[in-house]
């Protein structure tokens, strides 16, 4: 969704035009300068402030397109478009409930506008309102059904809430209205349960020939990785999941070794004494449990086990708890200088941000943002009675899985075999701290053991939890409910084994990881004595 047109509603200064174009064809280093050199001699232009905010969004920089798009809205309250732009905004930066609100003022003036209404529906699945979502979606599509990017939409909803059919036939929908739309593709080998026959093969190497745009392309390498693995040929396959994560790795920002100057400062500031001196500090809520680890090691499969007891509430991923160590100064070191009423104050703010998505009035529910084992120590001072589940997983089995996996944001370490050992490395050396400065204040499940012995570890699980057994929770599968990860098809099936055997035929091709991982895994599940 461009910020920008070359139309405006009044006729644009020759120098306005000028930057539209540049905008339009990509061409910031020409756009910005005229944009800036133009609104130091009318500050006032609502217009061009509106086309600095495209400007800083293509750079990433979505705050200062917010604050430019809220001065534009300042000047001029009728310029339906730049609120539009401030909606999109907003939803970039995992804001959906105030793009609810922009959205719903541009829809009380523009009822029939569709474009509102797409944004609208995907904002609602990130605040889990899937029927009204999908209500949406179906408007939209009977209005302009020649809409490929829609129809992919759609299909993702419809995966969420379990209705697979359905979303297999949107996202081959697309695919047929856009046979080069990568995305659709690798969203069908997303589900894990779709097998691609000859054709789509074939359909799939003619479109990455024909394919223009990078984002294409990296989609379809993965989803082509997954089409001859199945076939059992794992040279070919790991030469696309080679050759997509290249891509993709390109359009990335990520520095293993800042995380692991993160982990040194985190490390540094794990001491007992730390702790000590702190006990009795922050919010004494119980209603957080947090499940993190690595991505694609089980985060999701504990979640539904959870989520299936009559006491616990299933959410996602939620973003509150790294937005809110954002808001802390010199990060991780920072965390030494909060008072005692501050760690309160934020764990209180956690709950509240929390809150948006919680449709049920169980007492406990689950974060299972993986990511947040970078922020276990914030959890200790903030929430330390909330309940923390490390999901672990074999190092090489769950390292290769990230690395077949295109994530849709974040987890820029998974695209390269060096960074992602490294950061699992990390990982495992940060937890291993906080094991030994507070016993017992995680909880760990191994997945391999969770899936031998289900009954014993999904009872020591719920005991870590504070939680009496349910049978429900050893038939999880049958639990009906919405799930917003790369495993959501997964878990709603059985528990199966054959998942951490997939990386052996790519061994050969794994060097990399197994130099950046060392002992890390050769002594799996232990710890190496020089990380514990």
């Amino acid at each position: 969704m461009s910020l920008v047109s070359v139309r405006e509603p009044r006729r644009l200064p020759p120098l306005l035009v000028d930057a539209a174009l540049a905008l339009h064809d990509n061409r910031l280093e020409v756009a910005e300068p005229l944009l800036r050199g133009y609104l130091k001699r009318d500050p006032f232009d609502a217009r061009a402030i509106r086309m600095l905010a495209e400007l800083a969004g293509r750079l990433g920089r979505n705050r200062d397109a917010e604050t430019l798009l809220r001065r534009a809205l300042e000047l001029a309250p009728g310029f339906t478009a730049a609120r539009a732009n401030l909606a999109i905004v907003l939803y970039r930066q995992n804001r959906p409930t105030e793009a609810l609100a922009e959205l719903d003022a541009l829809l009380a003036v523009e009822p029939e506008h569709l474009g509102h209404a797409n944004l609208k529906a995907a904002a609602l699945g990130r605040l889990g309102g899937f029927d009204e979502a999908i209500a949406l979606y179906e408007r939209v599509l009977a209005a302009a059904p020649a809409q490929p990017k829609v129809w992919m939409s759609f299909g993702h909803m419809l995966k969420t809430v379990g209705r697979q059919a359905e979303g297999v036939a949107a996202y081959r929908r697309a695919i047929a209205l856009r046979p080069v739309l990568g995305e659709a593709w690798w969203s069908l080998a997303n589900l894990k349960t779709v097998r691609f026959d000859d054709d789509d093969v074939a359909a799939m190497e003619r479109a990455l020939i024909e394919a223009g745009e990078d984002e294409d392309r990296f989609h379809l390498d993965f989803a082509l990785g997954k089409a001859w693995e199945e076939r059992g040929d794992a040279d070919r396959a790991f030469a696309h999941y080679a050759a997509g994560n290249a891509r993709r790795r390109r359009g990335i920002v990520y520095d293993a070794d800042a995380t692991e100057a993160f982990v040194d400062a985190s490390v540094a500031l794990a001491t007992p004494d730390f702790f000590a001196a702190r006990s009795g500090w922050g919010c004494p809520a119980r209603d957080p449990i947090f499940v993190l680890g690595m991505p694609r090691a089980g985060s999701t499969l504990v979640e539904q086990i959870l989520a299936s007891h009559s006491q616990v509430e299933g959410t996602t991923e939620l973003p509150d708890l790294p937005a809110i160590a954002r808001r802390i100064g010199d990060y991780p070191q920072g965390l030494a200088s909060l008072t005692a009423e501050r760690a309160r104050e934020l764990g209180e703010d956690y709950l509240r941000r929390a809150a948006v998505q919680r449709r049920t009035d169980r007492p406990y529910f689950v974060d299972k943002l993986p990511n947040n084992w970078a922020h276990v120590l914030l959890i200790r001072l903030i929430l330390p009675n909330a309940t923390i589940i490390d999901a672990r997983r074999d190092p090489r089995a769950c390292c290769f899985s990230n690395y077949k996996q295109h994530f849709a944001r974040g987890q820029g370490f998974s695209y390269d075999l060096t960074d992602m050992g490294r950061y699992y490395r990390d990982y495992v050396r940060l937890m291993a701290r906080v094991d030994a400065v507070q016993p017992g204040a995680v909880h760990r499940v191994i997945h391999e053991g969770l899936v031998d012995s289900p009954e014993p570890q999904i009872r020591a699980l719920l005991a870590a939890c504070g939680l009496a057994f349910e049978a429900a929770c050893l038939n999880f599968h049958a639990t009906e409910r919405a799930v917003r990860t790369a495993s959501s098809e997964q878990v709603r099936q059985p528990l199966f084994r054959g998942g951490d055997r997939a990386w052996r035929p790519f061994a050969a091709h794994l060097a990399p990881l197994e130099a950046a991982l060392g002992e890390v895994a050769s002594v799996y599940p232990a710890v190496p004595a020089t990380l514990a």
